[in-house]
């Protein structure tokens, strides 16, 4: 307000009576340059997508600037989103406690506003540049999703179906279906896909973090046991 007020009083008007503030005696008035920061022009966007491949790309200092830019625009809510959804789509199953902890951060920052949000914000942003990376969940989801859409659901298995309600057992509703707490190791073979789609496979775990690497052994290792 005091910037406003600096420029109009030392603005002269125009042949209309009017004062006409310019962007050149807007910054010299609030002694800063203006910020890209309209948050429905296409630079917001364009700003907003920077952030997140930069972090895709393990570039902290690149992510840091993006981040800057969005603070000062003061877009609390456009960072607290994006940095949620690239925690879980860019990070993911390779470290997700670091996806964790970003949420606590963004709640962290909604808590106590600008700018002090800067703080827990940045904290996250090093965290998941320099994270190991994996969109292997959302992938798989996108590639589960994608048969449900094009029609390919299948029958639930009987013994999957639900048995409590009167008439499930002549029906064969659930008869078969074994519980895995009653076997060693909590876990028995048994079959859980529709037989149309018994083999399907959505997750491809990949192992660039300790996290999913020991995912993905315990994930092959009973695809193997329920194949045998």
């Amino acid at each position: 307000l005091n910037g406003l007020e600096l420029a109009a009083q030392s603005t002269p008007p125009g042949d209309d009576d009017h004062i006409h503030i310019t962007l050149e005696v807007a910054e010299a008035c609030f002694q800063r340059r203006a910020l890209v920061g309209d948050k429905n022009g296409d630079a917001h966007y364009d700003v907003i997508s920077a952030f997140q491949k930069s972090i895709r790309g393990s570039d902290t200092d690149a992510a840091l600037h993006y981040l800057g830019q969005l603070v000062a625009a003061g877009d609390l809510p456009s960072i607290c989103r994006r940095l949620m959804v690239i925690a879980y789509e860019d990070i993911g199953m390779a470290n997700l406690p670091a996806a964790a902890r970003t949420v606590q951060a963004v709640t962290a920052a909604q808590q106590l506003g600008l700018p002090e949000g800067r703080i827990p914000l940045a904290d996250a942003v090093i965290e998941l540049c320099l994270s190991p990376k994996s969109n292997s969940g959302i992938t798989a989801m996108d590639e589960a999703l994608e048969d449900v859409m094009n029609g390919h659901n299948g029958a639930v298995p009987d013994r999957l179906k639900d048995a409590h309600y009167v008439g499930a057992k002549k029906l064969g509703h659930g008869t078969a279906y074994q519980f895995p707490h009653d076997f060693p190791n909590d876990w028995v073979k048994q079959q859980y896909l529709p037989d149309t789609l018994r083999d399907a496979q959505y997750y491809h775990p990949k192992t660039n973090g300790r996290f999913e690497s020991q995912l993905a052994e315990q994930y092959e290792r009973l695809r193997r046991a329920n194949r045998t």
